[in-house]
């Protein structure tokens, strides 16, 4: 059985690491939530290259349908090729083509599969997937053909909580949150990406930072996606640490509405709290 350990590049607890290594004991899907920027995508690309697995990548929007992910009929094409066309057409099977589980499931070998983004999808979707994904296989009419994964794959499915996932879906899955990082570990996590940045160039930054996180009132708190944006402008920029104390150069790559700057900026010295600044436990990211 493989053992996820995490990688050099993504900073993983030891909460989190378990909770992979427990959905890829079970055979479960892996449910990962959290606030956007978090490192939820991300996961799925450290698992493959830290288990050294193919990755599926199958991105929901609000159109998708669970069908798409298993396989979809070409009715269309078959139709011209029988019009217009010399071929038989009498093969349905050359008009079958496998979506991103589908293609999972017939794999030779272990792959991991991302759904990402499920909450996208209407309210039906998760349940829609939940015989094939407790089966690990599907029944294809058309060419009376049922395709069956030879490896479970490694299921891990994000969530942004735009819609909560249905009760019956969650049973059959492993799930873990990942909790914004503390000022500690989101250093670690930024020195993966900047290893060279000045120390007191990182600890003003990640200060101010949070600062502003701390704003009740925003309306989209900055992610960590977004200081790595900011930290990178900052040092091609060569803004110093001091610079930073006393303003926010390129605020506008931190916050993306126009009432979330006007907030900060017209602030003063002292953010509105909207939670505590104890310090967490070390958990995911």
């Amino acid at each position: 059985m493989d053992h996820f350990k995490g990688t050099d590049d993504y900073v993983i607890s030891p909460e989190l690491r378990d909770s992979v290594n427990v959905s890829i004991s079970l055979g479960r899907p892996l449910v990962v939530k959290g606030e956007p920027g978090t490192g939820k995508t991300l996961l799925a690309h450290a698992i493959a290259r830290g288990l050294d697995k193919k990755l599926f990548i199958w991105n929901i929007k609000s159109t998708t349908k669970a069908q798409e992910g298993l396989y979809v009929y070409d009715t269309v094409k078959r139709l011209n090729d029988a019009r217009f066309g010399d071929q038989d057409v009498s093969d349905i099977s050359q008009y079958i083509k496998l979506g991103k589980l589908g293609e999972a499931f017939a794999s030779k070998e272990q792959v991991v599969l991302i759904i990402d983004e499920i909450d996208k999808a209407e309210l039906e979707f998760p349940n829609d997937l939940l015989n094939e994904l407790d089966e690990m296989s599907f029944y294809i009419p058309e060419t009376g053909e049922t395709i069956t994964a030879e490896h479970r794959p490694i299921v891990i499915i994000t969530s942004n909580s735009e819609k909560e996932l249905p009760d019956p879906f969650l049973r059959r899955c492993v799930f873990h949150y990942i909790e914004f990082p503390d000022q500690d570990l989101m250093e670690e996590i930024v020195r993966v990406h900047f290893p060279s940045l000045e120390t007191k160039v990182l600890r003003e930054a990640l200060k101010k930072f949070y600062w502003v996180r701390r704003f009740d009132m925003l309306r989209k708190k900055p992610s960590t996606s977004e200081l790595i944006d900011w930290l990178q402008a900052l040092q091609i920029g060569g803004i110093p640490s001091k610079k930073i104390t006393k303003e926010l150069p390129f605020l506008g790559t931190l916050l993306k509405k126009k009432e979330d700057i006007d907030l900060v900026q017209n602030s003063g010295d002292t953010p509105h709290y909207s939670y505590t600044t104890s310090k967490r436990s070390r958990r995911v990211y």
